[in-house]
Formats: structure tokens, C-alpha cells, sequence
């Protein structure tokens, strides 16, 4: 297991190399997005509709922060169940999402879509959003404001911290890090 210190833009080149358990760094823009914006944005990619954010290359932190405070840029911003957002995220990684941050575990189809595309699965850590928000200088809305928290914003993040899950040629800490413990 390594660790990586990587700028998003980074994210299209380094996915491929990234190994369950490592740990990264990000700096850079990740969008939020959870399920009721998913379903929008595979609506407008089925409708040939402008996307409020270019896939190719992208990150997604599944979030739904809440309002911030007086003095700060963003409120509590901790990772949703990253499961909700299965039915939707083949397609985004066939179109070229490159990373998701969540919390919990994915499906074979989202795994199967991983491998075919290079691209990664992080976990960030529940229960740490008012941690997470120090890592985010700048926060813009893009998209979808009637979905409040749940609208798509584009954050600027600083040394955003995340375990990758599961890697692109199959390594998977929910399975593989679990069975470490098992007795037979």
C-alpha cells in the first residue's frame, strides 16, 4: 500500500496504478453529486442534453453537504452510501468519470465497469464531514439548485484525503481486507 499526493487533473493518468488500500491525496476539483443528480445527469446524456460538468477524466464525491456557517466556505461534508449511486455509474464511467468517493460497497456492474475504463473507487471516512469541509476552499454551484444540498457543485479541495476501495484490475478492500479476518 502506498500513498499518493495527486492534483485531480492527475486522476485521467494515475486511476489505472492506484491499488486498493492505498491512500490519496487530492487537490483540485471534485464535483458532488448523489442520486437524484444522477439520475438528471443520465437523463440529459440520454437526451443528447449539455452535461453540467465534462466526465472525461472527472471525479465525483457523493455528498450532499450541508450549509455553512458564517466564515466558512461549506458546512458538514461527509461521503453518502455510495450503493444509490450504482444504477447510474456504469454509464458514467463509460463516458469517462474516472473516480467516485463514497462510502460502502459497490456492485459487480460497477466494478465491471471500473476494469473496463481504469478508473477508481475511494472511500472517505463517515461520520467526518465537519473534517472533510476544511479540506474544501471553494464551493460553486453548478446544476440542479432545486435539489438544495443535493445540487452538483463544483468544490476546489486541498489535500482531501481518501482510501481507494477498489482498483481497476479487481482489488476490493470490502472483500479482500474482510477476508483477512475470516477463520475457516
Amino acid at each position: 500500500m502506498a500513498h499518493y499526493d495527486l492534483r485531480t487533473e492527475e486522476l485521467k493518468e494515475m486511476a489505472p496504478k492506484l491499488r486498493a488500500g492505498d491512500t490519496v491525496t487530492l487537490t483540485g476539483t471534485l464535483y458532488t453529486a448523489r442520486d437524484a443528480a444522477h439520475k438528471r445527469i443520465i437523463q440529459a446524456m440520454e437526451e443528447g442534453q449539455e452535461l453540467p460538468f465534462a466526465l472525461d477524466g472527472a471525479a465525483v464525491y457523493y455528498a450532499g453537504p450541508t450549509p455553512e456557517k458564517p466564515g466558512q466556505v461549506i458546512g458538514s461534508v461527509g461521503p453518502t452510501t455510495s450503493g444509490r449511486m450504482d444504477p447510474y455509474s456504469p454509464k458514467l464511467l463509460d463516458a469517462g468519470l474516472i473516480c467516485m468517493i463514497g462510502k460502502g460497497v459497490r456492485s459487480q456492474a460497477v466494478a465491471e465497469a471500473m476494469e473496463r475504463n481504469g478508473a477508481v473507487y475511494m472511500v472517505a471516512i463517515g461520520g467526518a464531514g465537519a473534517v472533510k469541509a476544511e479540506s474544501v476552499k471553494g464551493l460553486e454551484v453548478i446544476a440542479y439548485e432545486d435539489l438544495g444540498c443535493e445540487s452538483v457543485k463544483r468544490l476546489t479541495v486541498e489535500n482531501f484525503t481518501a482510501i481507494v476501495a477498489m482498483d481497476s484490475i479487481g482489488g476490493n478492500l470490502y472483500r479482500d481486507g474482510a477476508a483477512q479476518y475470516r477463520k475457516d
